[in-house]
């Protein structure tokens, strides 16, 4: 089942387009990464899909109803990267008000412990860090006990053991059978998670598929170093069957399976040479290479 199925939308505020024809859909039971950058429409269509912006034309269907339906609502769990909290409430007292406004909520106490806030604390909202401040609106996302979860920056300002703990909690909640929609601009976290990724550029779904579909990770090495590298040399030290090309100055591809070996023999001849080089992975481009070139593309 498809819990959001978007097709056709447009947006306009006047003469600007925001969104254009777009199609986008993410299934139960997946965590789907909406990525692009900064003005390329996913905050609208985010906003269009949760029923707090209406469409200028197109279709949106949320759990097979329209976005506005109240029964829906109720099944949605939505993390803005803006608002969310109110700020001389204490975590506790907050999230208790926000569970009067759902027919079947979670226990608040128990939602605070699991993204670890102490359901105890008497610090006020505003006075919390960044990091905490994410956390609570989190388990305020998660008190409705949705179906489908919309989440912008999750983790933004979170220390390292926070945000391993919030990762972990996500895939729990995909485990469940729940949907997750979730757009950052942090990569890493698209990579640990997302099932499938659709990348938008000016108001459009330029590309989505799996992150080894994207990237090319499966008949591919890439890594970066100084440009114009002895490649020959590269290539007589791999397996017979494998090409090494620069790409683009300093940006190499080596053609053929990733198997850990050919990556350690990479490392290693990179080693040999005094070469230092970055960004060594499986696919023909990462994720972030991915976002610039259609970023670049877009602007063209």
């Amino acid at each position: 089942m498809l819990a959001v199925e978007i097709q056709d939308l447009t947006v306009r505020y006047g003469a600007k387009v925001a969104v254009s024809e777009l199609y986008f859909t993410a299934p139960m039971g997946q965590i789907t990464a909406l990525l692009g950058p900064n003005g390329a429409g996913k905050s609208t269509t985010i906003e269009v899909a949760c029923g707090l912006r209406a469409a200028t034309s197109g279709s949106v269907q949320i759990l097979g109803k329209d976005p506005q339906d109240p029964g829906v609502r109720a099944q949605l769990g939505v993390m803005l990267q803006v608002g969310g909290l109110f700020p001389t409430a204490r975590p506790l007292e907050w999230l208790q008000y926000l569970a009067k406004l759902y027919p079947n909520p979670a226990n608040p106490a128990d939602l605070l412990e699991a993204v670890g806030i102490d359901p105890g604390l008497r610090t006020q909202t505003r006075r919390m860090s960044g990091g905490e401040q994410q956390r609570v609106k989190l388990a305020a996302a998660l008190l409705p006990s949705p179906s489908l979860l919309f989440l912008d920056e999750p983790t933004a300002g979170l220390d390292a053991l926070a945000r391993r703990n919030l990762l972990d909690l996500l895939r729990e909640q995909r485990n469940q059978g729940k949907a997750i929609v979730l757009t950052t601009h942090v990569l890493p976290d698209v990579e640990d998670l997302a099932d499938s990724i659709s990348v938008m550029s000016q108001g459009r779904i330029a590309m989505q598929g799996t992150l080894a579909e994207l990237t090319g990770s499966s008949d591919a090495i890439s890594f970066t170093g100084p440009m114009h590298l002895e490649i020959l040399g590269l290539q007589g030290a791999l397996p017979e069957g494998y090409g090494v090309t620069e790409s683009e100055p300093g940006r190499y591809i080596v053609a053929g399976n990733p198997s850990p070996q050919v990556m350690a023999t990479i490392a290693s001849w990179c080693a040999q040479h005094g070469v230092l080089v970055s960004d060594l992975g499986v696919g023909n481009r990462t994720l972030e290479q991915l976002l610039i070139d259609t970023s670049m593309e877009g602007e063209r």
